[in-house]
């Protein structure tokens, strides 16, 4: 039996030399950093480099670490040879030559005999370039106890074991593989003799004997092999080595007993020797069996793998808030298909896996490369046979091949045989796989490479597709559809983490004070004044055309957002304050100039405003961008004094005052009475009847008059009253449903959580209570959970909506894509309804982005069963492109506003009509 292990350095395998026991290869496995990968393979891993392969260049450690251990291995090197010499000349003192006329033919059968055994073997692919060879040599190493003498079997073995390596080309092990050739042979004669004497027949050789010295053989070589392995400072476990050498062993111990077996039976019969011949030949096709056993169970894995490598690079790529410009444009990181590389290139024994990759059909091919290199000269011209390949089947080309373009397109790769499978959504092309040189020295590429690689190849179509529709989610969700540029999340996710690195106490330590951060904010007063004379279309132009010019004064590489209406954004970097002063006077003059709309040319007069980092907060600490951005635009509204451009100075900060205001007065103001709950229909398509209602939270302040929600529910839940309004909003919502139920009427009610509730152990058990004390099934209420929420702290928030689930309450995810993960949590959650946000719905009718995500929303909605309720519904056509669709329910304006409760009473009576239901239920529905 053989271990014969491939190189690791630069991702590219080489075969190591096959001999009658475990012998050190070409040098490294590759698993130097993985001990256990040899006891799931059987294989001695030897390794010169450290770490995993990869395809950069080694850096100075590892250098320095690889040429301390190749010295080490000389030296070692030396240890075997010198030993091996000694022990062969001891032995042949010990047991003197005996000469026969029959020698001249029995010494050259003997190396063929050992040349046979090791092209027969058996070599089973493991993983990482390191393969498990079965192979013969014990059978004419038994045989020759018995018709030669020492120094013949010795030379026969050491020429045929040579011979071997330098047939295959592996030249750096040599001198060691001789040196082991030696003590192999030594050990075994020397064991057999031994034994013999034991057995009371010192001059004789029985047949037990020539067994135990032919199984001395490979455990010797086993035994130099993990010395190997201890010099090159690379760790197996005892338990690995253990089963290893069982497995030696067992193989030994079955070679050489049919060897022994059929040199017995034909000694005593010669006429037997067909029988034997047979004999053999089972025992040769029940390793190939076993071989290709083998095979399939690791291709089996090596699937598993690669899908389990794919669905956890798109969990982290969806769970991953984008915080770079990049991130937000791209799904597509090359880092994280390297090791997915890497294991394809391991399973097909391949010299080179290259992946061209992209997620766009008009954007250019992305190109990783595992194993060898590509030739520098690589230039593959636009006709390239294997880049245009039809369909996605898996093709194989050889350099034999008669077809020019084929071969030539070989020739570019510096390969002499290909396995190239497209990679396709329907029928655009995202990529290719490319499988270059097996590494065998039997054969290529065979059908069972083919139809693993293609297997594999469906999986990677399926990821990169995945890649595509979130890249397209997030892409929207973080942009503007109507400039391209940022909105108001991607603004915040895109200056986070610049403002965050500038607000470090070490960068504050060593920061010039006069260099700061600065967020500016920008408004055009004539947008609404556009869009009343002449229509929203006209005014959009003007938005556009303004942040073009807002665009070329600050560059490319500035952070810019339309955050609404005509209001930009944009993030300042290391500027002092005249410096971004300078900066806010050139975008207010070039955004200023006329704007030629139809035929005529309008006036337009821009505002900026601009808060500094400079000026902390009141905690003392540097400002975040939410900060910023409030400061800017309390510095924009300040402009509206007569001074187009301002800075922000603590003394415009009483919005803050305002702020604390609501929160000091709204526990007061639930007593009070002047918080109510407001409630918006939803509508059930294509039937129209109302199924539902969204509980909505309204504030009449005595003082400020109507508070926006948006104002006041982000300070009440940063104070800790959001469990106070999230009981008040319940009750009441609970109330309204129990009258309606009272009336015949089952109309469920939707209320919204936030981020604390989900962070209160004992929430459910407060709901369970509201749902008794008020008698209403908990089927008619849903809650809303927005992802943002659950990805706060994940760890409590999962259990509790479990709580909630159990208890038979409908689960919603509000403001579905625009969160931090919303293809990979989705199923981890247990909702029952998605919600699409209203910002894809609002441009379903005008643009076929918006179109094509809601469309995919809904379809992924229904595919893990869940109902699909569409918020922000305004017209008639984007609901009836919505009921084309199969979305489920429908919610906006084009329905009803929020209505009070009294109003919502008399919408019912005069906008619905009842009907009985299946079981006696009153059913409204929606008129027409």
């Amino acid at each position: 039996m053989t271990v014969t292990e491939g190189e690791g350095g630069m991702g590219q395998a080489r075969r190591a030399p096959a001999g009658p026991s475990a012998q050190a290869g070409g040098s490294a496995g590759p698993a130097a950093g993985d001990p256990d990968s040899a006891d799931r393979s059987g294989a001695a891993e030897h390794s010169r480099s450290a770490g995993r392969a990869r395809s950069g260049p080694p850096s100075a450690s590892t250098t320095g670490g690889t040429r301390s251990d190749e010295f080490r291995f000389r030296l070692y090197t030396a240890f075997v040879l010198v030993l091996g010499v000694l022990g062969a000349a001891a032995v042949a003192r010990w047991q003197p030559f005996e000469g026969s006329t029959h020698l001249w033919w029995i010494g050259p059968a003997l190396v063929v005999a050992f040349l046979g055994a090791e092209q027969l073997g058996v070599n089973v692919d493991v993983r990482s370039g390191i393969s498990w060879t079965i192979s013969f040599t014990e059978i004419p190493l038994v045989i020759g106890f018995f018709i030669a003498p020492f120094e013949v079997v010795l030379a026969a073995h050491v020429v045929a074991g040579v011979t071997t390596l330098l047939a295959r080309r592996v030249t750096g092990r040599v001198l060691y593989n001789a040196g082991a050739f030696l003590i192999e042979v030594t050990s075994a004669f020397a064991v057999a003799h031994v034994v013999a004497a034991a057995l009371g027949q010192p001059d004789g050789m029985p047949w037990p004997a020539a067994l135990a010295g032919t199984l001395a053989a490979p455990l010797t070589s086993t035994i130099l092999a993990m010395a190997a392995v201890r010099v090159l400072r690379r760790r197996m476990q005892i338990g690995t080595v253990v089963r290893l050498a069982a497995r030696i062993l067992v193989v030994g111990f079955v070679n050489a007993s049919a060897g022994l077996t059929g040199y017995l039976v034909i000694e005593g019969t010669p006429g037997a020797w067909p029988i034997v011949v047979a004999v053999s030949t089972g025992l040769v096709a029940l390793y190939w069996a076993y071989s290709d056993l083998l095979r399939e169970q690791r291709d089996m894995e090596a699937l598993f793998d690669v899908s389990l490598m794919v669905a956890r690079s798109d969990h982290q790529v969806a769970a991953q808030p984008a915080g770079k410009p990049g991130e937000l444009e791209t799904g597509l990181d090359l880092d994280e298909w390297h090791s997915i590389a890497e294991r394809i290139k391991d399973q097909l024994a391949a010299g080179r896996v290259v992946l061209r990759l992209r997620l766009e059909p008009d954007e250019p091919m992305h190109v990783l490369v595992v194993g060898g290199d590509l030739p520098a000269d690589e230039r593959l011209r636009p006709d390239d046979p294997l880049l245009r390949l039809p369909g996605a089947n898996v093709r194989h080309f050889r350099l034999t091949d008669g077809n020019t373009a084929v071969r030539a397109a070989l020739g570019a790769r510096g390969a002499q045989e290909a396995l190239v499978v497209p990679l396709r959504s329907g029928n655009q092309l995202l990529g290719l796989v490319e499988a270059h040189d097996r590494l065998s020295r039997w054969r290529g590429f065979g059908k069972y490479d083919v139809q693993l690689l293609g297997t594999m190849a469906s999986h990677l179509a399926t990821a990169l597709d995945n890649r595509r529709l979130l890249a397209t989610l997030r892409h929207d969700a973080y942009h503007d559809p109507l400039t391209g540029l940022l909105n108001r999340p991607g603004f915040r996710q895109i200056a986070a983490g610049p403002l965050a690195d500038r607000a470090a106490p070490g960068a504050l330590a060593q920061a010039d004070p006069r260099i700061q951060a600065a967020v500016l904010r920008l408004d055009l007063d004539v947008y609404s004044t556009v869009s009343d004379a002449l229509g929203y279309a006209w005014a959009d132009r003007m938005v556009v055309a303004a942040g073009r010019r807002i665009r070329d004064v600050l560059g490319a590489e500035v952070p810019l957002a339309r955050l609404e209406g005509a209001s930009f954004a944009a993030l300042l970097l290391d500027r002092t304050d005249e410096e971004t002063r300078a900066v806010a006077e050139r975008l207010r003059a070039e955004a200023s100039d006329p704007y030629p709309v139809e035929k005529l040319s309008v006036e337009a007069n821009a505002m900026v405003g601009y808060a500094c980092t400079n000026v902390p907060g009141d905690d003392g600490d540097p400002p975040d961008v939410d900060a910023l951005l409030q400061r800017a635009d309390v510095a924009v509204r300040a402009t509206r004094g007569g001074q187009e451009v301002r800075g922000y100075v603590p003394s415009m900060g009483q919005i803050f005052l305002r702020r604390f205001q609501l929160v000091t007065q709204f526990r007061q103001a639930l007593e009070d009475g002047q918080v109510s709950v407001h409630y918006q229909p939803k509508v059930s398509l294509p039937e129209k009847n109302v199924v539902g209602v969204e509980a909505l939270v309204r504030w009449m302040h005595p003082e400020f008059g109507r508070v926006n929600p948006d104002e006041f529910v982000p300070a009440v839940e940063a104070t800790g009253l959001v469990g106070a309004l999230t009981s008040f909003v319940l009750d009441e919502a609970l109330d309204r449903v129990r009258r309606w139920l009272d009336e015949g009427v089952e109309i469920s009610v939707a209320v919204n959580l936030s981020v604390r509730s989900l962070a209160d152990d004992g929430f459910a058990d407060q709901v369970a209570d509201a749902l008794a004390r008020h008698g209403v099934p908990a089927r008619l209420l849903t809650f809303e959970i927005t992802e943002s929420a659950v990805m706060a702290d994940p760890q409590r928030a999962l259990p509790i909506l479990g709580e909630l689930h159990e208890l038979g309450i409908e689960l919603a995810v509000d403001d579905f894509g625009t969160g931090y993960s919303s293809l990979a949590y989705l199923r981890r959650l247990p909702v029952d309804q998605v919600k699409i946000d209203k910002s894809f719905v609002f441009g379903m009718s005008t643009d076929l982005g918006d179109l094509a995500v809601v469309r995919s929303i809904v379809e992924l909605g229904h595919s893990l069963g869940l109902s699909v309720v569409a918020e922000g519904v305004e017209d008639d056509s984007s609901r009836d492109q919505l009921e084309a669709m199969g979305c489920d329910v429908a919610q906006g304006y084009l329905i009803s506003r929020p209505l009070a409760e009294d109003r919502l009473e008399a919408w019912l009576m005069a906008r619905t009509a009842r009907s009985a239901g299946h079981r006696d239920e009153t059913i409204l529905t929606l008129l027409t």
